[in-house]
């Protein structure tokens, strides 16, 4: 069952085309990567499936009562204002306390309730972010380069986070990444964008099509590089928009 559809849409700012005859799905359970270079319109894509942005042309389907999280790639939180990590996961006080420790622990910030947003590390506010989006409840968790700013082990650390969070709740989960290099072992679809879909398929896939590696060139064998496990070496959906031209 498609979660969100997308059906030829297009995003306009006045005279720039930003996004043009955008197709796409993201089904229950499934795990989707959406990467492309600076100004490609990833985050107008983001934005546009929050309701955010108002398209131009075409549709968004949205199942009915569709519960999203979403993690988005900053917030500003000013230093002079009083926000303890525990009243900012109490906002808008939808959770009870027990749920809220249990979202807690399964994301490694116990201990954080005390402590300023603002005083946060990088990795400690993101995760602070994610805890925040899980407490919706989410059908479908979106992230929008939530790794941006982390160093790699915090990145490495954040995906498998992800991994697990999927694991235990089972959601649909649409990331929007910045680390060309780096995508969850677990991903079922790699979406690269440039204004339009390019090419889709699996990390392997993908990182093989002429339109990635004419975006992002050859400089490691143009690959993406994954978290791999054991049993994610066996993907059943390998394709391309345009492997049949």
């Amino acid at each position: 069952m498609n979660l969100i559809q997308t059906r030829d849409m297009s995003i306009h700012y006045g005279e720039e085309v930003v996004l043009e005859h955008v197709n796409f799905q993201i089904s229950s359970g499934e795990i989707v990567t959406l990467v492309g270079p600076n100004g490609s319109g990833k985050s107008t894509l983001i934005r546009a499936l929050l309701g955010v942005v108002p398209l131009s042309n075409g549709s968004i389907v949205k199942q009915e009562g569709l519960r999203v999280g979403y993690v988005p790639q900053k917030l500003m939180i000013d230093k002079t204002m009083p926000l303890s990590v525990a009243r900012f996961l109490a906002l808008p006080g939808q959770a009870a306390t027990g749920e809220t420790d249990v979202v807690m622990e399964r994301i490694g910030i116990v201990g954080l309730q005390g402590k300023q947003m603002a005083d946060l590390s990088g990795g400690q506010f993101q995760r602070v972010l994610l805890a925040r989006a899980l407490l919706a409840r989410p059908e479908i968790l979106i992230l929008d380069e939530p790794t941006q700013g982390l160093d790699q082990p915090g990145i490495a650390a954040f995906y498998r986070i992800i991994e697990e969070v999927r694991k235990d709740i089972g959601c649909a989960i649409l990331l929007v990444s910045h680390d060309l290099h780096v995508v969850m072992s677990a991903s079922d679809r790699v979406i690269c964008l440039n204004g339009h879909v390019c090419c889709e398929g699996t990390p392997q896939v993908v990182s093989a099509a002429p339109e990635y590696r004419a975006l992002f060139g050859v400089g490691t064998g143009g690959t993406l590089a994954l978290y791999r496990h054991e049993h994610d070496h066996d993907h059943s959906h390998d394709h391309t928009h345009d492997e049949a031209q």
